[in-house]
């Protein structure tokens, strides 16, 4: 399922991350890998902040819909 399906506060593992190449770098390079866990910590108008290997992330909607878990 999509970031954007997961609830506030559980724990999710990625399974894959979607979208374009350059897409696919920038969000390798925050640290969104198969295999990393993530949590959502808010969610606002669609756009989620995450913790992500002890970080905290704002992305946007549609990278969140990019992002298998």
């Amino acid at each position: 399922m999509p970031l954007t399906l997961a609830k506030i506060g559980e724990e999710n593992t990625i399974k894959r991350i979607g979208g374009r190449p350059d897409t696919k770098q920038f969000l390798k390079n925050l640290g969104f890998v198969p295999g990393a866990f993530i949590t959502i910590v808010n969610e606002i108008n669609g756009n989620v902040i995450v913790c992500i290997k002890e970080s905290r992330v704002a992305i946007s909607r549609e990278m969140a819909v990019k992002i298998m878990v």
